[in-house]
């Protein structure tokens, strides 16, 4: 056995926790994005997918090495250096950025029964919740790897039902190259744009991910991640798997992402009514026939199952860290699920609904990448890991571009103008 793959046999256990954290970037509200930026201007908005995968990537590895460099998640780190008032304001701002990230995953799920069974939303939203929790019972109990081993099936499930499509209606190379050339055409495209770049990064996804990389468990053959901060070597192996797991797993969300919006390109392109989940779902069944459509709705109820489990669990990991309170993740499930049920029930128009959750989402982004690209870049809490000047540069301007698109977002919907 050579030396190559030695190396790859210890890394692969250490595979996973990116995984989990992808699936904020294949959830309903992305499915929503792209599918309207490529029916309204087929191939032009590639570049931004693109981009707004680098820019996640760039993002979840900078959480992940803070995690496994520390010990400790973001929220942890963050509330230690704030005084208790301070560590519940931020704490409920983080609760609503987490209620707000459950209901359009618990709305998308809900559509997707509606779309394959006919089910009420509200029935929906229930089975959604109850399917979920059992989901989160896998997770406990140091179940950390069986729970992200369902999380990858699911991502599996995700990516051949959004992906199936682009078998029957092939983009155009010609028009994906076109679309890999940065530009807009009129001040909508901007919007549509800033939608998809700025929901992009999910905060409980930046918060997450500091958290898995500790819960994960490499097995008996490798040294716990306690232990592995006093190894150099093993710390280094660690970071180095974690940017494969990253690439891995966000390439493939990248991957869901940007075919969604080539096959709106090649099969929607100009149709009107698919800036909706259902819109979209009717103009697959009617343009690309009844199978492609059924396949993209069983790829919309994997993605609402996977999303609101992880969002959950991010929730639970962002109380314990800021107010050292841990609730039992089923309750937590309970009621957090409790607001999306009240506003399916109420008869919302869904789509109304993702919007003003992606609103509250935007409101939230900040406080979460702009801590992290400060704590990663600080020698007292990375050591020799600390952030070189090129990824302190990369990474603020990064933050700076979601920052200042999230805020436009918010200001065009608070006009009225978005």
């Amino acid at each position: 056995m050579t030396t190559s793959d030695t190396h790859h046999r210890t890394l692969i256990p250490l595979l996973g926790p990116a995984f989990v954290a992808a699936v904020a970037y294949v959830d309903p509200g992305n499915v929503a994005a792209n599918i309207t930026a490529g029916a309204r201007y087929g191939y032009l908005l590639v570049w931004v997918l693109l981009a707004s995968n680098i820019f996640a990537m760039v993002i979840q590895y900078l959480s992940a090495k803070l995690g496994l460099v520390t010990g400790k998640s973001l929220p942890t780190l963050l509330g230690e250096r704030m005084t208790p008032p301070g560590r519940i304001a931020f704490w409920l701002q983080a609760e609503i950025v987490a209620a707000a990230t459950d209901l359009a995953e618990v709305i998308g799920g809900a559509l997707a029964l509606h779309l394959l069974f006919g089910l009420p939303l509200l029935w929906g939203g229930v089975i959604i919740g109850v399917v979920s929790m059992g989901l989160l019972l896998v997770q406990g109990g140091g179940r950390q790897r069986r729970f992200e081993a369902i999380i990858v099936a699911l991502l599996a499930i995700i990516t051949l039902g959004f992906l199936a499509g682009l078998v029957v209606a092939p983009p155009s190379g010609a028009g994906v190259a076109s679309g890999l050339l940065p530009r807009f055409r009129g001040t909508d495209s901007v919007l549509v744009a800033a939608s998809m770049l700025g929901a992009t990064v999910m905060p409980h996804a930046v918060y997450l991910h500091s958290s898995l990389v500790n819960d994960h468990e490499a097995g008996p053959a490798l040294p716990s991640t306690s232990d592995a901060r006093h190894s150099h070597g093993h710390l280094a192996r660690l970071l180095r798997a974690t940017r494969i797991d990253i690439y891995w797993a966000l390439g493939v969300a990248g991957l869901v992402n940007i075919g969604l919006l080539l096959l709106a390109a090649a099969a929607l392109a100009g149709q009107s009514g698919t800036d909706t989940i259902e819109g979209a779902h009717a103009a697959i069944s009617a343009t690309l026939g009844p199978l492609v459509g059924t396949v993209f709705a069983v790829g919309l109820l994997a993605s609402g199952l996977a999303s609101t489990s992880v969002g959950a669990y991010a929730g639970s990991e962002i109380m314990s860290g800021l107010l050292h309170v841990r609730v039992p993740l089923l309750v937590r499930r309970l009621v957090s699920l409790i607001p999306a049920l009240v506003i399916l029930g109420a008869g919302a128009e869904p789509t109304w609904s993702l919007v003003v959750s992606q609103v509250a989402l935007s409101f939230g982004i900040p406080f979460a990448i702009i801590p992290l690209m400060s704590l990663t870049a600080k020698r007292e809490v990375m050591g020799e890991y600390a952030n070189t000047t090129a990824l302190r540069v990369c990474g603020f301007l990064i933050a700076a571009v979601i920052v200042a698109l999230n805020l436009f977002l918010v200001y065009l919907t608070l006009t009225g103008q978005g």
